[in-house]
């Protein structure tokens, strides 16, 4: 037996044994069409979903179907069958919803399994332009001249115009009243109307006002300045160190899917994430890819976890 055969059989026969030891289910996935779940029709989820799925649907040899459920879609893949026909597209209330309310029919930690973070939502900090001020310490330092008497809108609680108001709150140790709209364009109206003063918008929803000069903005919920706000500051390096507050999207599927069917579907999502033409599209609808391994989404909902627990429980803004 020559040098060469002898490899070629060394080769096969580790092959052979690694596609044993996977689970029977994993060695012909996928067989079938793959579902992704995810919240209402024109959500910022639902489009990047619908963005992927071609690319996603030729990578996998079977097609990748959105299937809009709304706020039920967590429930529904949470109690789906683990074999990765089944996948959740959601955002940051994922983790933060149970901590608002005890009725939550899904656990994030035991129920499902990360398998790539996909893209990050920015807010801003934006004022009625009647405000006489600049910065963020101008803002701090005219709120607590006035403590209880402005006002900032958000719409649904736990979203993060809402949870950004409540961390500068915080962080500034600032009185200000919330005022809850049906949706964050609604509370936009008030506030460029002159009934609101403070808001945390996405940039994506915000910036259009600020462009108009209907709105003024003073900086921005990232760590790092974006370019999704050029030339604002950060919320931390305008004395606010440590600040960050960004709405998360990513991937996840129900927990005990076999981990070579996660580890591909995450290797394929996070390659048609950065395809340039992706990044652009996504930049275009106010997101940033922050694709990210199952290991690193799943760190990244663990400390999303700890530091909005803290703060909904410390401010008491349970339902």
């Amino acid at each position: 037996m020559n040098r060469r055969y002898s490899i070629f059989l060394a080769v096969a026969a580790a092959t052979l044994l690694a596609t044993a030891s996977l689970p029977a289910g994993a060695q012909s996935w996928p067989a079938k069409p793959v579902r992704v779940v995810t919240t209402q029709p024109g959500s910022s989820a639902e489009l990047m979903g619908r963005l992927i799925a071609p690319g996603l649907s030729s990578a996998l040899g079977q097609q990748v179907v959105i299937d809009n459920r709304g706020l039920v879609a967590a429930e529904i893949v949470a109690r789906a069958p683990a074999d990765g026909y089944t996948l959740l597209l959601y955002t940051s209330p994922l983790w933060i919803a149970p901590f608002f309310r005890d009725n939550v029919p899904w656990d994030v930690v035991r129920d499902f399994a990360p398998v790539a973070l996909a893209v990050g939502s920015p807010n801003i900090l934006v004022v009625h332009p009647s405000l006489p001020v600049k910065s963020v310490k101008d803002l701090i330092a005219f709120v607590k001249a006035r403590p209880g008497r402005l006002n900032y809108g958000s719409g649904s609680t736990g979203a993060s115009p809402h949870l950004s108001a409540e961390l500068f709150k915080s962080m500034a140790g600032l009185d200000i009243v919330r005022v809850s709209f049906k949706g964050t364009g609604t509370a936009l109206v008030a506030l460029m109307s002159g009934d609101l003063q403070v808001m945390f918008p996405t940039a994506g929803s915000g910036m259009p006002t600020v462009k108009s000069g209907k709105l003024r903005a003073l900086a921005v919920t990232t760590l790092q300045p974006t370019a999704l706000a050029p030339g604002l500051p950060t919320m931390a390096a305008s004395g606010l160190a440590g600040y960050e507050s960004v709405s998360l999207s990513g991937f996840l599927t129900p927990s005990g899917t076999p981990a070579p069917i996660v580890s591909r579907l995450s290797q394929e999502i996070i390659r048609m994430l950065n395809r340039p033409e992706v990044k652009e599209r996504l930049f275009s609808m106010g997101l940033e890819v922050r694709a990210k391994s199952p290991e690193e989404f799943a760190a990244t909902i663990r400390r999303e976890m700890a530091k909005w627990g803290k703060l909904i429980k410390d401010a008491g803004l349970r339902e």
